[in-house]
């Protein structure tokens, strides 16, 4: 059944809220939970289809951090209140189980790959801001920016707040290049090297600048760009 189908149009017993209701919420993809927190979708596109497009467009990963309602609505043409239906379940679920997970610690480019490799995936540019801790633990993961990367969009004030906001003493930026191909473009080059010198002025060390493509990644430190 097309996911562009309204509600209505989809047999009931194949529904997500009748789904979880029968087999529990284990038989649910994510954006089918996603779907059955926002209840229904607009005159122009089925529910199904807006969850659809939020995993697409954002990722997982992206999601989970997310605590921002008008940039949610802004990124994904998403309604005020549908923005805020995902963030308070994100954040509720945060809270409740947020101090069960597992520290997180970042040692090397590989370790960074492993951690946000699904980025590699996403349909547009998503720059995640690492925050660490002088272990290399991960203190926050950010969402910075989602779009086109470069020196014009993304303000190094966006980049160190939350790193003075959480105590860190490390950044590593991550962002995906939805080409496949993690090559540094001459935009990255040059946000990097702004980003850099700023962090020298504040004293909080931006470690490194991964790109990460489909199934592969570049360190920009391992290049010596840093």
């Amino acid at each position: 059944m097309s996911e562009a189908y309204k509600m209505k149009d989809i047999p009931q017993e194949e529904r997500p809220r009748e789904r979880l209701i029968k087999d529990g919420p284990d038989t649910l993809k994510n954006h089918e939970l996603i779907a059955v927190i926002l209840g229904k979708g607009s005159r122009k596109e089925g529910v199904l289809s807006i969850a659809r497009r939020i995993m697409d467009d954002y990722g997982t990963k992206s999601l989970s951090g997310e605590k921002d309602v008008k940039r949610l609505t802004e990124t994904l043409n998403l309604t005020e209140i549908q923005a805020c239906q995902i963030i308070a379940a994100l954040e509720l679920g945060r809270r409740l189980f947020g101090k069960a997970r597992k520290e997180t610690f970042l040692n090397s480019p590989g370790d960074v790959f492993s951690y946000l490799t699904n980025i590699g995936k996403l349909e547009k540019e998503v720059m995640h801001g690492l925050y660490l801790d002088v272990k290399n633990k991960l203190l926050r993961d950010e969402v910075i920016s989602v779009g086109t990367v470069s020196c014009s969009l993304v303000h190094p004030r966006e980049v160190y707040k939350p790193a003075l906001i959480y105590s860190a003493v490390g950044v590593i930026l991550v962002h995906n290049h939805p080409s496949g191909d993690p090559e540094p473009s001459k935009e990255d080059i040059a946000l990097t090297k702004r980003l850099k010198k700023v962090s020298e002025y504040i004293d909080i060390e931006l470690l490194d600048h991964i790109i990460i493509g489909n199934d592969d990644y570049i360190s920009m430190k391992s290049k010596g760009l840093i």
